[in-house]
């Protein structure tokens, strides 16, 4: 069984266009035995980026909320240990989202699914797919 905390453009494809991702993260999605996760980072970064009329953020927060919940995907909330934990970070990207996620990852003993290479520069609680 993995615990496995998709970033938010995976969430989004997930919820909304399953063929987009990689074969093999959409097994790990699907595969009942594993644990999966959406992070309240990423309702807040959709929220935001909804409400600035991003093209790529068009799906209403709250829907996308309701969809990964319908999903089976667990909410993860922040803690403020996930928020101190970001400042012991190194600066290998600077998106204050994706910094979060990493450190609710890495606290919370899930791997962070992203296709993003600079995420994958965390290490061991990052799994890249390409």
């Amino acid at each position: 069984m993995s615990q496995l905390l998709p970033d938010t453009q995976m969430l989004i494809w997930a919820a909304r266009s399953p063929g987009r991702l990689a074969p093999a993260a959409a097994d790990l999605l699907e595969d009942g035995a594993n644990r999966v996760y959406f992070s309240l980072v990423s309702i807040w970064e959709t929220s935001i980026k909804f409400a600035l009329g991003r093209p790529d953020f068009d799906m209403p927060p709250r829907v996308l909320r309701e969809t990964l919940l319908r999903q089976g995907f667990l909410e993860l909330p922040i803690a403020s240990e996930h928020v101190i934990a970001v400042a012991k970070l190194p600066l290998f990207h600077r998106d204050p989202f994706d910094r979060l996620l990493v450190a609710q990852a890495e606290l919370e003993g899930l791997t962070l699914m992203t296709t993003d290479k600079k995420l994958a520069q965390y290490g061991p609680h990052v799994q890249r797919f390409k």
